[in-house]
């Protein structure tokens, strides 16, 4: 029997080890390294491809990560306005928003309460600022969600962002330009945008087809940042007189020059049973990241995010992280605490442990890109270090944050 039994793991240690050496090229189309032998791509992380050749879960989801870290989108510093519609009641006004025209209300959708266009999916509103047509700075981040999947039966829809200038006077209540994301129930969608130029005469248009259904002919799926049947992130930058947009943190939309956005609404058209928009938050400014450090001694991000209640990183959370690796890798001398903090949702029974699992996440996100895991600790500080007043939804966006401590 024991003869038996050292065959079998003699035969067991042979072809792990021939399974070992065996090369296989990296499927991931942003690298392709050659040569590897092991569980993962030796240059970029992706893991082995599954046996039957197909991609597998794991290796999308590395794609997914990886096609984040190449976006260049950099979340604002300072959050001025952040609704995810949690203490709202459902089937009520939204009260951190104005409605302008149509119909909207607070609903669920997939397990997160959104503004909803009830409507027949028509609605506009706006958020209720103090200064209703000026509370954009000259630098500013927009993001927001949006869920999408195909409804057959149903039409189209758009999900339009109108940007507002008061020096527009004489153009259709100020506007100074739009971006439509139009998603058809074949799968297929289309996102198109125009911008005044600072002259005031003139502007800048463009679209970008994305394709979801790989047997719509006008379409291609394969750099197609969407995701079906789930959340997509969009997000919108303005850096004084750069306009940019992004779909799960790829870049579609780059002007360079454009007249300042100050306010703006959301609109949304077409019957659908997805008319929604959740977690909206509007933050100041876009400091480089040896900026933040040179300055503080520290980088507070708010571009790492993870699933709720959970220390998964949320794949957006990878541009953040690739950019904190390349400032390590650039800086060799860098050495980092990283902090988890919460805000006081929850006890400190749940937050201590979540906060300190977060921050261990990060950690091996960064060793996972390369950076030597002797330059890193990881300390959870729950809800007891607030930048901010937990008395508000701004406040408690502020304190859900990691901070990368010089040591």
């Amino acid at each position: 029997m024991k003869k038996v039994l050292s065959l079998i793991a003699a035969i067991a240690l042979s072809c792990a080890s021939a399974f070992a050496q065996e090369t296989w090229t990296c499927p991931n189309p942003e690298c392709g390294h050659e040569g590897n032998t092991g569980k993962f791509c030796s240059e970029c992380g992706t893991p082995r491809p599954a046996a039957d050749g197909q991609e597998a879960p794991a290796a999308q989801k590395q794609n997914l990560e990886n096609a984040y870290a190449k976006s260049d989108f950099v979340p604002g510093d300072e959050i001025f306005f952040d609704d995810d519609f949690a203490g709202e009641k459902l089937g009520e006004f939204p009260s951190r928003w104005d409605l302008i025209e149509g119909y909207a209300e607070v609903a669920t959708i997939q397990g997160r309460k959104v503004i909803a266009f009830t409507d027949d999916g028509y609605g506009i509103v706006i958020p209720l600022m103090k200064e209703a047509r000026t509370f954009l700075p000259d630098v500013f981040t927009l993001e927001f969600d949006l869920y999408l999947d195909r409804y057959e039966d149903g039409e189209g829809h758009n999900t339009i962002i109108t940007f507002l200038n008061p020096e527009q006077v004489d153009w259709n209540d100020g506007e100074c330009g739009e971006v439509n994301f139009y998603y058809r129930p074949d799968g297929s969608s289309t996102i198109y945008w125009w911008l005044m130029k600072p002259d005031k005469e003139n502007n800048v248009d463009g679209q970008k087809d994305l394709g979801l259904n790989p047997d719509y002919s006008d379409y291609s799926p394969k750099d197609n940042p969407l995701k079906e049947g789930d959340w997509n992130h969009f997000a919108f930058s303005f850096n004084k007189r750069a306009f940019k947009g992004y779909i799960n943190g790829q870049r579609v939309i780059n002007i360079p020059i454009a007249l300042a956005p100050r306010s703006f609404w959301i609109k949304h058209t077409g019957t659908y049973k997805y008319s929604c928009v959740s977690n909206v938050r509007i933050a100041k400014g876009a400091v480089p990241l040896y900026d933040r450090l040179s300055s503080d001694g520290r980088i507070v991000s708010y571009g790492i995010t993870f699933e709720t209640g959970k220390a998964t990183l949320k794949p957006e959370s990878m541009t953040e992280i690739a950019r904190i690796a390349k400032l390590m890798a650039e800086h060799p001398e860098l050495n980092f605490e990283v902090q988890g903090h919460c805000d006081n949702t929850g006890s400190d029974k749940v937050n201590d442990p979540l906060s300190q699992k977060r921050a261990e996440a990060v950690v091996a996100a960064l060793v996972a890109q390369g950076i030597d895991s002797g330059r890193l600790s990881a300390v959870g500080k729950g809800s007891k270090v607030p930048v901010a007043d937990n008395s508000t939804d701004e406040g408690r966006a502020k304190n859900r944050r990691v901070e990368f401590v010089k040591k």
